[in-house]
């Protein structure tokens, strides 16, 4: 079977459609649809089965998928012993991260690639809003994410997960609330008191949760907001209390003070995801090494100050 058919397959097990990987390809959705029909002959069984308006993958489709996925990883271990032999990485790694953990890790990361000759990095900040962000290792190299812990998605979907830190996530009050007084919270100290909280569905929301249910009684949310600075910036004006990282809030320099939470857990993971033969090219290993190693410092150097 062609490597670049099985490659097409792969992508629409990670993208779900012709016409996404007709996008990411730069082919027409006839192209890829005549390629995927050779390859299903080849194989000599059903690859793929109607599903509404488009097609899914049977179940000897997503094995060969994965199949697809090792024969990529081993090509890229291949070219990468091979670039080992004959240079140092080089070359653009392109990386996305949620906004708080750009806040955390990018300086540092860019100032130790910069001193990587031959090597560049391209960031992005990613809305998490918008979808499912591991989905983005698709057109991403690198791909840092907060989760509450590993997730068995990632093992289905054959990812390389690089675990960075666990980031503690507080409390926030305004500087002169009535708990401000107080070392640590727990969640019966939060009862009656009224929320900013996070879109459903993002790890801080889980917290708001597990406080729900240790308190048996659901917390009064005024509002949902996903960007941490709107979030410190309402609780600092007194129109709620928050979930919020320890590391990036700015704790009595905009109004508010954060204590940590006792009685459930809150913590978040912070991950690198890439796809299994990406993770084999000695510039993304090299990026990861160095995303790794500043975890590593700043979580150290925040730990000390704490």
């Amino acid at each position: 079977m062609d490597i670049r058919r099985l490659e097409l397959l792969r992508e629409l097990a990670d993208r779900g459609s012709v016409t996404a990987v007709a996008q990411a390809t730069h082919r027409t959705a006839s192209a890829v649809s005549q390629q995927l029909k050779i390859l299903e002959r080849e194989a000599g069984v059903p690859l793929t089965e109607r599903s509404g308006r488009g097609i899914q993958l049977t179940p000897a489709g997503r094995e060969l998928a994965r199949t697809a996925t090792d024969v990529a990883t081993a090509i890229e271990r291949a070219e990468a012993l091979w670039e080992d032999f004959r240079s140092q990485p080089r070359g653009e790694v392109t990386l996305a991260t949620f906004p708080s953990g750009g806040q955390m890790l990018l300086p540092g990361l860019l100032t130790s690639v910069a001193a990587m000759p031959g090597l560049a990095l391209a960031c992005s900040d990613l809305d998490q809003l918008i979808g499912e962000p591991m989905d983005l290792t698709a057109d991403f190299d690198v791909v840092v994410i907060d989760s509450p812990e590993v997730r068995p998605e990632w093992a289905h979907r054959r990812l390389s997960v690089t675990e960075l830190m666990w980031e503690p996530l507080d409390v926030a009050l305004p500087e002169d609330h009535r708990l401000g007084a107080r070392r640590f919270l727990r969640p019966s100290d939060l009862i009656d008191e009224t929320w900013i909280g996070v879109p459903k569905g993002l790890p801080f929301d889980r917290i708001l949760r597990d406080i729900e249910a240790t308190n048996g009684s659901p917390a009064r949310i005024a509002q949902r907001i996903g960007d941490n600075g709107i979030v410190e910036a309402l609780v600092a004006a007194g129109h709620g209390i928050a979930i919020l990282p320890r590391y990036t809030t700015r704790d009595r320099e905009n109004g508010l003070i954060t204590r940590p939470l006792e009685g459930v857990r809150s913590l978040r993971l912070i991950s690198a995801l890439t796809r299994p033969d990406r993770a084999e090219r000695p510039s993304v290993k090299a990026v990861v090494g160095a995303l790794r190693a500043e975890a590593i410092r700043f979580e150290h150097d925040h730990t000390r100050v704490a």
